[in-house]
């Protein structure tokens, strides 16, 4: 099991007259190779909750165990947990500051008290593995990149420290269609070849729908649902009630059943859709 969590609660602003609880009692188990979404609106608690895997926001209420790793510990190490952990935040471009994108990626690794040498090694592989050339980029101002080639820099800081648990928030936000594609693409890679265990913060249910094998909803800091993509997208009754969408291949499915077509719960991404549409044609010539 990579990370345990139970009965985590958190409360902004406690004891103050702006006190406001943000979790309550969240509970659930995340296993090593998982890539799980986490939904909800605005305000939900998303934020507050993968915030606590790294130890950004400190543990207050309830018990947390990322690998072997214990948060409850009256000293826990946040250094270990920052590099076993690594958190990828919305819009992480906003997040290069040094003067060429070789001293950017290599930050984490130096804080990491390694090597010239490893620290080298590391930037190399992870600007390579974003999808950029070393040989074009590593000398230049992160600043001079186009907006993609920013977040893929961004993302190869964090990879460089080799987190064995990657988070990402939002990572598709105010991308276009294909450069949506290209850091999923990017994501899933990583996924297979780094991080084996994903968790990702997302409004875009069509991103869930294809990438995600679980997915949590939080409604007013409490978990609603943690189910597979396939169940939580059939079950319709509480999607209404947690205010959210369903994905597009789920929505054209459902025009296509009202068509008098059998089809599936599996239809929520394009692909499988496309499958199931065949199928009901070769059944029904």
């Amino acid at each position: 099991m990579a990370i345990e969590v139970r009965d985590l609660g958190y409360i902004y602003g406690k004891k103050t007259p702006y006190e406001m609880r943000a979790l309550n009692k969240i509970s659930l188990h995340i296993e090593k190779g998982e890539f799980l979404a986490i939904i909800g609106h605005t305000g939900s608690g998303k934020s507050t909750f993968v915030q606590h895997l790294n130890g950004l926001i400190k543990l207050t209420e309830g018990k947390l165990r990322v690998l072997d790793i214990d948060l409850n510990v009256k000293k826990p190490d946040y250094k270990r947990l920052r590099t076993t952990v690594g958190m990828v935040f919305q819009y992480p471009e906003y997040q290069l500051f040094d003067e060429t994108v070789a001293k950017d990626v290599g930050f984490g690794p130096r804080n990491m008290g390694l090597e010239k040498e490893e620290i080298d090694k590391r930037v190399k592989e992870a600007i390579e593995l974003v999808g950029l050339s070393y040989e074009e980029v590593a000398e230049r101002s992160p600043f001079e990149l186009s907006g993609g080639q920013k977040r893929r820099v961004a993302i190869a800081g964090v990879i460089a420290m080799k987190p064995e648990v990657l988070v990402l928030d939002e990572p598709t936000a105010g991308l276009d269609p294909k450069g949506k594609r290209d850091i999923i693409a990017l994501v899933q890679k990583l996924k297979q070849e780094v991080c084996h265990t994903v968790i990702m913060v997302s409004h875009d249910m069509d991103l869930v729908a294809e990438t995600a094998t679980k997915v949590a909803v939080l409604k007013d800091g409490e978990l609603k649902a943690y189910l597979p993509p396939v169940q939580l997208f059939a079950n319709r009754q509480g999607i209404a009630e947690w205010g959210l969408d369903i994905p597009y291949s789920a929505k054209i499915a459902d025009c296509l059943r009202d068509l008098g077509m059998e089809l599936s719960d599996n239809c929520i991404t394009p692909e499988n859709l496309a499958n199931e549409i065949l199928a009901w044609g070769g059944k029904n010539e």
